[in-house]
């Protein structure tokens, strides 16, 4: 068996084979907003591997010292450099009824500690390395997952080489990486985690002016709970596909950015669960994600259609997410009105026939629940939405969803993939109602304090197997370089 360092260095040298006979390094021909490695704002990311500091290589556009470790220079020409990048985050949670039981309030004290460091060799070539570090304490906790409470991880490794062939950018990485090439309903780095789900493999693209092609093949990251030698490659699941791309033209309608990615994936899971059952599944997803905005209007849909099977059950599920926005005027900070339309499947889980329940991949289960108590499968939820900045750098969302089973017979499922116990086999449809409130305060580029508030109100599909409402508010500081 090849060890890591064996595999990456393979990889890097088919890497620079085909980087052998690329043009010097251009702009990106296709919009980087939509090219899969996720959002930048005010030069950083989530995935800081995103992030271009080539501009630090200018004295006179540093604002202080620690613009200087956005670019090393460790040549003459700076043609090689580092980029040094950090995040401490400190975040206080309080929810009461804790997984919806009448119980005692729970409190948890987490922090995250990230360092990272981005190798460019010439224009090419490049290697990312970060490491991190979850703590958690607070009262009531139980016994955390390993995304809360890690020593210390190697959250990304990779090599990475990239250049224009034949007037298309080529790109390919290998190694431990953070995946975001999708709806970020189905796939997302899960930044409410202290550790970002990341995944280990390939990834190759290519992209022209108004077309990409994206394709994978990753196994997701299984954490230990100590140093960093305890974290492997998942054995018993695979996730590979293919994602295109299509900016329409901007006059289509009018001055525009929407953007077409169809997309066609796999994952299997040797030990998939549902109903109490355990056993291997291999499903496909087959769909579309359309995003952008249009003038005031801001949209994000996503179609998609999932088969494949479960043991002895075919599988055949939908999901359909419609989020849209109106901007109250031209200003780009004025408020928005909006509203968010979901779907996904449900059915079969606890009874004969197909398997009708819907999974995403490793979506951003937040956007239903900030306490983690919704996702996406067996559901109908709806939520109108309100956004406004106060004042200068602050934003504040509201929102007030309300949620029901598509089926009454199927369990009410939590982000973690698992039901809430004895709500299979009930005669209510109504899950919960949730008000919801965010608030972000950038106080610099690098800082930043955000609170979050949620009351859920527990439907009868809770209620009925002994489940309660719950209050949560959380609030956290971001440090950034």
């Amino acid at each position: 068996m090849k060890t890591v360092s064996q595999r990456l260095l393979a990889a890097t040298l088919c890497c620079a084979s085909i980087t052998a006979h690329a043009e010097e390094a251009k702009t990106p021909l296709y919009p980087v907003s939509a090219n899969g490695d996720g959002a930048v704002n005010n030069g950083y990311s989530i995935s800081r591997w995103a992030e271009d500091w080539r501009v630090m290589a200018d004295e006179k556009k540093r604002d202080d010292p620690l613009d200087r470790l956005k670019f090393l220079p460790l040549d003459g020409d700076g043609d090689i450099y580092l980029t040094l990048s950090g995040e401490l985050r400190l975040r206080v949670n309080q929810t009461t009824n804790p997984n919806l039981r009448e119980a005692e309030a729970q409190r948890q004290d987490i922090s995250r500690v990230v360092a990272g460091a981005d190798l460019h060799v010439g224009p090419h070539l490049r290697f990312f390395g970060e490491l991190a570090h979850a703590g958690i304490g607070g009262r009531n906790i139980g016994t955390p997952v390993t995304s809360m409470r890690n020593g210390l991880v190697f959250q990304q490794y990779f090599a990475e080489s990239n250049g224009q062939v034949g007037g298309l950018d080529v790109g390919i990485r290998y190694g431990r990486q953070e995946f975001v090439d999708g709806p970020n309903l189905l796939t997302s780095q899960r930044d409410n985690n202290t550790i970002h789900y990341t995944l280990n493999g390939v990834r190759a693209w290519v992209r022209g002016k108004a077309v990409r092609a994206d394709v994978f093949d990753l196994r997701p990251t299984a954490y230990g709970e100590d140093g960093i030698g305890d974290d492997r490659s998942d054995p018993e699941r695979r996730f590979s596909g293919v994602t295109l791309g299509y900016a329409v033209p901007k006059t289509f309608l009018g001055d525009s950015k929407i953007f077409v990615d169809p997309f066609l994936w796999r994952r299997r899971n040797g030990v998939g669960t549902w109903g109490g059952r355990i056993g291997p599944a291999t499903r496909w997803y087959g769909g579309v994600h359309v995003y952008g905005d249009a003038g005031p209007l801001q949209l994000d849909w996503t179609v998609n259609h999932q088969w494949g099977e479960f043991m002895d059950q075919k599988i055949d599920a939908w999901q359909v997410f419609l989020a849209q926005s109106w901007r109250l005027g031209k200003d780009k900070a004025a408020p928005r009105i909006g509203l968010s339309a979901d779907y996904a499947s449900g059915g079969g889980g606890y009874g004969e026939g197909k398997l009708r329940d819907a999974y995403s991949p490793f979506g951003n289960n937040v956007y239903f629940s900030y306490q983690l108590y919704l996702t996406p499968s067996n559901i109908r939820s709806f939520a109108p939405t309100f956004s406004f900045s106060p004042l200068k750098n602050v934003k504040v969302n509201a929102e007030y969803r309300f949620a029901w089973r598509d089926s009454v017979t199927d369990a009410v499922y939590r982000a973690n993939g698992q039901p809430f116990a004895g709500t299979q086999n009930g005669r209510a449809r109504k899950i919960a109602e949730l008000a919801r409130l965010q608030a972000v305060w950038q106080i610099s580029p690098r800082v930043s304090f955000t609170g979050r508030y949620e009351h859920l109100e527990a439907g009868p599909a809770l209620t009925d197997a002994g489940y309660r409402s719950s209050d949560f508010l959380a609030g956290w500081l971001s440090l950034r370089f």
